[in-house]
């Protein structure tokens, strides 16, 4: 594989283990389970914090450690520490040698091995000094500041990461991974006398930080946070009611992901806890509605090479034309229902035993221009950005607020609102979608996913929809 050479140097030659010694716990761990691997990991990251005109805050970590896991059934017994040494990782062989009971089909076979590339293995926190990182801070907050006098209050952030893994499983089976990671932030506050608003926008991808250092990039980022500070200076109480409403491409679809997208994971569904449990083949969206799943996108935030067990990622279809035709699983979940894994197991860290979760989770293109889902609308709702939400994964019952929105009145764009939320249930709102327009976007690379107390980095998108009958909760009295 294209990475082990790689990862060999930090976990066998730096951290001093001897490899045939490792196999060996990993045979003995494994002997009469399941399924399972060895978990190693090691991850550098640095954070910066430019606020109110000064460096606030800068922080380098580094970690390392390994989780041992032990499948037998549904039963996961599982082992990890911060100490890369033969001693723990016999202590972990203890721990886990207690659900080994196995259920006669013998070890799992391994995944397929694949020397496909999606990212570069050079860590973007050793490509620029920190005097240089910090000036690209200061050149941000200058030029916001200069950009408007309404402008009081500038916050930048730089973010990266670089973590490098293989996963060991019994007979010999190796694979490994190295992924980098940046992001970067800002958030302005601006005011009109005792009015005060504030705006956010950030980027980011699995590559370095070379493409942030040209003004033309960091620019973009203050000038849309900017843009949507000064949108809610401007707006009105929105108001409140079942009517349509248009989302706008990209982060928008983060309403797909959490409605719908969780709903999906293989780990619901074989629990029967998903709204959509037992709905395989049938229709739960309007017809033209498709919806995939895709770890494959090159550079992307959400995307892997390989997922935390050692699958390749893929491009799984979740909803074709309107019927539900696939689940994310991991390796546990995949097997206990007679299905196969999509490359969608994940974990936070070696702490943290794996999951289904989504990569890049998006609907893809209709056929209509954008203008016409708004001309078609008499009033009605246009979400534009969201801010935070929440679903309820059973029921699939969601409560979204809109940081930017407008009016529209008559097939026209009118004033932009504040304080508008969408309320629904997931499942429903698929069935409303009216029209699809053709203009899908991804996110700008910003997505953050949690579940049972993990998170991983996803990515999110959609083109414009039309859905029809959508409560909206608003303040206007």
């Amino acid at each position: 594989m294209r990475t082990l050479g790689a990862t060999d140097a930090l976990f066998f030659e730096q951290a001093g283990l001897d490899r045939s010694r490792v196999q060996s716990r990993v045979d003995e761990a494994l002997h009469g389970a399941d399924d399972g691997e060895l978990f190693l990991e090691y991850r550098e990251s640095e954070s910066l914090v430019f606020d109110d005109g000064r460096l606030k805050s800068a922080s380098y970590d580094v970690t390392q450690g390994f989780g041992l896991r032990a499948v037998s059934g549904e039963v996961t017994g599982y082992a990890h520490a911060s100490d890369l040494s033969d001693a723990a990782i016999q202590r972990a062989v203890a721990t886990v040698k207690a659900v080994r009971a196995g259920h006669g089909g013998g070890i799992a076979a391994a995944p397929a091995a694949t020397n496909r590339g999606l990212y570069s293995d050079l860590n973007p926190l050793r490509g620029q000094e920190f005097a240089e990182k910090v000036k690209l801070l200061e050149a941000i907050d200058a030029y916001a500041r200069g950009r408007d006098p309404r402008v009081r209050q500038v916050s930048a952030s730089l973010y990266g990461e670089w973590q490098a893994v293989q996963i060991l499983r019994a007979g010999g089976e190796r694979m490994g991974d190295v992924r980098p990671l940046v992001r970067v932030n800002v958030q302005i506050v601006v005011a009109d006398g005792d009015k005060m608003e504030s705006g956010g926008h950030g980027a980011g991808g699995r590559r370095a930080f070379d493409m942030y250092l040209d003004p033309a990039a960091w620019r973009a980022q203050v000038d849309e946070a900017l843009r949507q500070a000064l949108v809610k200076l401007a707006a009105v109480p929105a108001p409140a009611g079942e009517m349509q409403v248009v989302l706008g491409p990209g982060w928008p679809g983060v309403l797909l992901h959490e409605a719908v997208g969780h709903g999906l994971e293989g780990d619901f569904n074989r629990k029967k806890t998903s709204a959509f449990s037992g709905l395989m083949g049938q229709r739960i969206a309007a017809p033209g509605v498709t919806v995939v799943d895709d770890g494959t996108l090159p550079d992307r935030r959400g995307s892997l090479t390989i997922d935390d067990e050692g699958t390749p990622s893929g491009r799984t279809v979740l909803i074709e034309d309107g019927r539900l035709v696939g689940f994310m699983q991991d390796r546990l979940n995949a097997r206990l229902m007679g299905e196969r894994a999509t490359g969608n197991g994940r974990r936070q860290s070696f702490a943290h035993a794996p999951m289904p979760r989504m990569t890049n989770t998006y609907m893809l293109n209709g056929g209509h221009a954008p203008e016409e889902l708004i001309a078609g609308v008499k009033r009605g709702l246009y979400a534009v950005n969201f801010g935070g939400g929440q679903v309820d994964i059973t029921s699939g019952k969601f409560v979204f607020s809109a940081s930017e929105a407008y009016l529209i009145e008559d097939g026209k764009v009118g004033a932009p609102v504040k304080g508008a939320t969408l309320v629904g249930n997931g499942a429903d709102a698929l069935t409303k979608v009216r029209m699809i327009a053709n203009d899908m976007k991804l996110d700008d690379g910003i997505g953050t996913c949690g579940k049972d107390g993990q998170s991983v980095p996803v990515g999110v998108g959609q083109p414009s929809l039309l859905i029809d009958n959508l409560t909206v909760g608003g303040t206007a009295a």
